[in-house]
């Protein structure tokens, strides 16, 4: 079975529990101000917000997880 038919197999909730406790993603929001990232954790929980892209990939394996970007 391919990675696409069992990502497709998968329900939502079990989806968003993939990698939960393994993987983190950056985010960036870009306001008026300038630029911040989130850190999500993998179901999609804010878990900080930080000035710089770098710094946030260092939070996350400071944690032990695996950083991922979003865009």
């Amino acid at each position: 079975m391919t990675l696409t038919l069992i990502a497709n197999s998968l329900s939502q909730r079990a989806f968003k529990a993939l990698g939960i406790e393994e993987i983190a993603y950056v985010k960036p929001i870009v306001e008026g101000t300038g630029s911040t990232y989130a850190i999500h954790a993998a179901d999609g929980t804010r878990l900080a917000v930080v000035e710089d892209r770098l710094v946030a990939f260092a939070m996350i394996r400071r944690n032990d997880l695996e950083p991922a970007s979003l865009h």
